[in-house]
C-alpha cells in the first residue's frame, strides 16, 4: 500500500475561494482589501496578493490593449503589465498616488511600445482611465536570469572558436557587440555582401554545436541586428516570469511557510509556492541578514530521502530575495523544505546550518 503523503497543517495555505477571501470582499461584514493594501502585502512577500489585483484589472487592461492591438498581442500586454507589477511592488508608494492610475500607466506604456515595435503610429483613442503618460523603465534582470544568459553566451563563444577567422570575427561583432550588418561591414572594411555571406556561413556551422533553442535565438538576434544578447535575455526572462505569474495567480497554488530555526530571529522567514503537476516553484525570502563572508544561502527541497538544490540566493539590502526554479521534481509538493548557509558557490548536499525550514506534520 502506498504511503500517505505528509500533511502540511497550518503551514500549507491554499489560496482561499473568493467567496470567503477578504481580499475580494466576502460580504457586508468582511472588509475588502484595497489595491494599495494588496500592493503592500505583495511588496512584503505575500505573493498571493497578486491574484486579487489580477482579477480586478486584467480584463480592463485587455480591453484597453485590444483597441489598437490584436487578441494575442493584447493578452501579452496583460502578462507584461502584471509581471511589472510583481517586480516593481517594492517601488510602489501609496503616498505618490493610487494603484489604479499606476497600473494603467504601465499598461499604456506597454501598448505604445508594442505599436512602436510594429512601426505603427498609435491611433488616438478615447481614454476612459485618463492615464496617457510617458513610459516607465524596464527592471534589470535578476541574478538567476543573468546566470542563464551567461550560459548561453558561453555556448556561443565556444561555438565561435570552431569557425574560420573571417566568419568568427564577423559573428562576434554582430552578436556580442550588437552591430548591424552594415556596421560590421564598415568596421571590417569589407563589402556588405561579403559580410552577410560570412555571417550566414558561420551561422550554418554554429548550428551543429549549439542547442536548437540557443541557435534559433542567435539567428533571430543577428538577423534583426542590434539586439544580440539582449534578445536571449528577454526571451528567457519573459518565458520564465510568465510561467511564474501563471503559478502565482492560480487558485490551486499552495503556499508553504518556512519558519526560523533555533537561534535565528523569529521574523526571518521564507515562503515556497508550488502546485502539484507544475514544474515551477517560487521561493521568496524575507528579513534575511547578509550571509557571512565566504558563505551563501542555498535552498533545498526533499522528496522521500532525496534532497534537491533549488540554487543559491543572495538577499538584497532589505533582506529580501526571490528565486524562481523549474524542474521535473517540482511536480510533486516536497516533503520538506529548508534554506541553509553553505560555502560560497553552493554545496551538492545540505551540510551547513539550517536558517529556515518547513517540515510535514506527522
Amino acid at each position: 500500500m502506498a504511503s500517505e503523503r505528509p500533511r502540511w497543517g497550518w503551514q500549507r495555505e491554499k489560496r482561499r475561494d473568493r467567496a470567503t477571501d477578504p481580499a475580494h470582499g466576502a460580504g457586508p461584514d468582511v472588509p475588502k482589501a484595497s489595491d494599495e493594501e494588496l500592493m503592500q502585502r505583495l511588496a512584503g512577500g505575500q505573493q498571493e496578493a497578486l491574484g486579487p489585483l489580477y482579477s480586478r484589472y486584467a480584463a480592463r487592461i485587455f480591453t484597453m490593449a485590444s483597441h489598437t492591438l490584436d487578441h494575442a498581442a493584447a493578452e501579452e500586454i496583460v502578462q507584461d503589465v502584471f509581471l511589472s507589477v510583481w517586480r516593481k511592488a517594492g517601488t510602489f508608494s501609496p503616498e505618490r498616488g493610487a494603484f489604479r492610475p499606476w497600473v494603467f500607466q504601465i499598461a499604456h506604456y506597454r501598448i505604445l511600445n508594442e505599436l512602436r515595435h510594429r512601426s505603427r503610429q498609435p491611433r488616438i483613442e478615447p481614454d476612459p482611465e485618463g492615464q496617457l503618460t510617458a513610459g516607465l523603465p524596464d527592471p534589470a534582470p535578476y541574478p538567476e536570469e543573468a546566470a542563464g544568459l551567461e550560459e548561453d553566451r558561453a555556448s556561443v563563444r565556444e561555438a565561435l572558436k570552431s569557425l574560420p577567422p573571417a566568419q568568427r570575427e564577423a559573428l562576434n561583432l554582430a552578436f556580442f557587440e550588437d552591430l548591424t550588418h552594415e556596421q560590421v561591414a564598415a568596421k571590417l572594411q569589407v563589402p556588405l555582401g561579403t559580410t552577410k555571406t560570412r555571417i550566414r556561413a558561420g551561422l550554418q556551422r554554429m548550428r551543429v554545436s549549439l542547442s536548437p533553442v540557443v541557435a534559433a535565438l542567435v539567428v533571430v538576434a543577428i538577423g534583426l541586428g542590434g539586439l544580440g544578447v539582449r534578445l536571449i535575455a528577454d526571451q528567457r526572462e519573459r518565458a520564465l516570469d510568465g510561467r511564474a505569474l501563471a503559478l502565482l495567480t492560480s487558485s490551486q497554488t499552495v503556499a508553504i511557510r518556512l519558519t526560523a530555526a533555533s537561534g535565528v530571529p523569529a521574523e526571518v522567514h521564507a515562503v515556497y509556492r508550488g502546485q502539484a503537476g507544475r514544474t515551477i516553484a517560487v521561493l521568496t525570502l524575507d528579513r534575511f541578514s547578509p550571509a557571512p563572508a565566504g558563505q551563501t544561502y542555498q535552498a533545498w527541497v526533499r522528496h522521500g530521502t532525496r534532497w534537491t538544490s533549488l540554487g543559491t540566493v543572495r538577499p538584497d539590502a532589505e533582506g529580501d530575495a526571490r528565486l524562481i526554479v523549474e524542474g521535473p521534481e517540482l511536480t510533486a509538493l516536497p516533503d520538506a523544505i529548508e534554506i541553509t548557509r553553505e560555502p560560497a558557490g553552493g554545496s551538492p548536499v545540505p551540510s551547513g546550518p539550517v536558517v529556515v525550514s518547513a517540515q510535514p506534520v506527522p
